[in-house]
Formats: C-alpha cells, sequence, structure tokens
C-alpha cells in the first residue's frame, strides 16, 4: 500500500480533507495512508490576492478543489479548460509533460498531483512574463 509522506517543520500547518492541522515544537513526519485524502501545505497555498497569472490561476482552482472550496465536477472543468490554454503557450518538451501530467491527474480525480505539475509551471511562467516585459 502506497502512501504520501508528509515531512513537517516545527508549527507547520497542513489543510488535510478541509480541517487545518498544526505540528508541533519538533519537526514530524505523516504518513497519510487514506487514499485520495486532500492535503494541501499552507505554506504551498496560494492566496487569492496572488491569483495574477495564468498558471496561478489554475493553481488556485486546483487548490480550492483541495480545500473542499469548490465543488469537483466544476473545478475539474475549469482546471482542464485551463490547462488547455497553457498548452498553447508552454511549447517546450518538458512543460508539455507537465501538462499532460496534470490533465491526467485532473481526469482520475487528483488534484494534489495536478496542482504539483501545474506549480512545476510557476518558474517557467516567470520567466515568459519577465522576457516579455510582463510583471510577474
Amino acid at each position: 500500500m502506497s502512501s504520501l509522506v508528509l515531512k513537517l517543520g516545527p508549527h507547520e500547518r497542513v489543510l488535510v480533507n478541509g480541517a487545518v492541522i498544526e505540528n508541533g515544537e519538533r519537526r514530524a513526519r505523516l504518513a497519510i495512508l487514506t487514499p485520495n485524502a486532500n492535503i494541501l501545505r499552507l505554506r504551498d497555498a496560494i492566496h487569492p490576492d496572488e491569483v495574477t497569472t495564468p498558471v496561478r490561476r489554475v493553481c488556485y482552482i486546483a487548490q480550492l478543489a483541495l480545500s473542499g472550496d469548490a465543488e469537483p465536477e466544476q473545478a475539474a472543468r475549469q482546471m482542464l479548460a485551463g490547462i488547455g490554454q497553457l498548452a498553447q503557450v508552454f511549447l517546450d518538451s518538458d512543460s508539455r509533460r507537465h501538462l499532460d501530467d496534470a490533465r491526467h491527474a485532473v481526469g482520475v480525480g487528483d488534484c494534489y498531483r495536478a496542482l504539483k505539475q501545474l506549480r512545476a509551471l510557476l518558474p517557467r511562467e516567470a520567466r515568459l512574463r519577465s522576457a516579455a516585459g510582463a510583471p510577474t
């Protein structure tokens, strides 16, 4: 049986199936055994004010689905539409692989994996926007 292993620093917070959990004074390692549990590290969470770029927008939708703040089917449709738009901009093979993996993850209902794949595009998006002279 595979599981997700979370390594938490002191006082680090994580959202698990809608519940915020805060670690204690020491580092901890937790194994999440429940399949399809919705997990989001709050240090990785995108604040609504930070949703200023196309990749961040799709990441935010995935985050809302993980937190239970978005209806899963509607979030999946929005994520797939956003991934399709991103595929028109990110043309290199590595970015395409991340987009394909994100699309597949959305298709099987794995928003955590989709978010992880999409977050890998954030530095690339920042470089593209910087090269184009757009604010990041």
